[in-house]
């Protein structure tokens, strides 16, 4: 089995990916965290080194690679993933389901600023304007994020409630 995960930057993508791994005993990869070991530098340092398209084009590569070479694992996408190259073809082509992990802007925007510094999308961004940031831009991403198999709504839920319903509409 195949699944990925797919949504906004903090939409816990990661933390749930983990989760649902263990719990359908599948192999858990983080996509950003696979080209960071493979770059041998993080996300950050390679859009201010090598830039935005060089990552896109090396994510667009990682992902086409990671889903046609892997069998039975839970894939946790970045969140512009989806939204680059034929991102979302592949993942709806070489994946058994895909899961949009939805937040409401003001969830977002709550957990962004909490780790404003490790996102170089927004960490120049001031606090006042990340609303409109955020909103701006999942404007943009929404309609790839929708395109995913599943709709995961998970506002006000803890990290089990999610895993627990991903769980109920895979089995």
């Amino acid at each position: 089995m195949k699944v990925v995960l797919v949504g906004y930057m903090a939409s816990g993508k990661s933390s749930i990916g983990r989760a649902l791994a263990d719990d359908l005993e599948l192999n858990y990869v983080d996509l950003d965290s696979f080209i960071e070991k493979e770059m041998g530098m993080s996300i950050q340092q390679i859009f201010s080194n090598r830039g935005e398209i060089f990552f896109r084009k090396k994510e667009y590569e990682t992902l086409g690679q990671i889903l046609k070479n892997e069998n039975d694992i839970v894939l946790s996408t970045g969140g512009g993933t989806p939204c680059y190259g034929n991102n979302m073809q592949t993942i709806l082509d070489h994946s058994d389901t895909s899961i949009y992990l939805q937040l409401s802007i003001p969830s977002l925007v709550e957990r962004i600023s909490q780790e404003k510094d490790s996102r170089p999308l927004v960490q120049n961004i001031k606090d006042e304007d990340l609303p409109e940031f955020v909103g701006k831009h999942l404007f943009e991403r929404r309609n790839f994020y929708m395109q995913a198999k599943e709709t995961v709504i998970c506002d006000g839920k803890a990290i089990r409630e999610v895993v627990d319903e991903i769980k109920t509409r895979l089995l």
